[in-house]
């Protein structure tokens, strides 16, 4: 058996793209438009990842767009996507800095929760040991529903 990828439908997929590569860091590998089957399929990975994953075709995040409108709720019951990263409290300052909330801020230095634009939950881990912790991540408390 072998992960292949994650499915998350999305309604603006500019708004995601927006999400994922430029503000969180993944990079595009594939996409397919089916103009009979009114959809957008992009696959992403994760960028130490990308070259290994166009080849193999995974591990990958795969964002649906259907073309049709249609609105998707509850982004919280799919459970949520988990990234290993090099320095949480650098990403987290460029999410924010890019106007993402911080719903659960790294105050342990190892772990942080953000929110896609289609609210599907977003785990961030530190890579290794986790980092001292660190102000102003100690002192922020928790936004929403992460």
């Amino acid at each position: 058996m072998e992960y292949l990828h994650t499915m998350v439908r999305v309604s603006d997929l500019n708004a995601s793209l927006d999400f994922y590569c430029n503000k969180l860091g993944l990079i595009e590998t594939n996409r397919k438009e089916s103009e009979r089957g009114r959809f957008t399929l992009v696959f992403l990975a994760a960028p130490a990842q990308a070259e290994a994953a166009t080849q193999t075709q995974s591990p990958l995040l795969e964002l649906t767009y259907n073309w049709d409108t249609e609105a998707y709720n509850g982004g919280r019951n799919f459970g949520h996507l988990a990234f290993r990263v090099d320095d949480i409290y650098q990403l987290c300052q460029q999410l924010q800095d890019n106007g993402v909330i911080i719903n659960r801020p790294p105050r342990d230095g190892h772990m942080a929760f953000v929110r896609s634009p289609d609210g599907i939950s977003i785990e961030l881990l530190q890579k290794g040991e986790p980092l001292s912790p660190a102000e102003p991540w100690i002192s922020q408390a928790n936004i929403g529903e992460w």
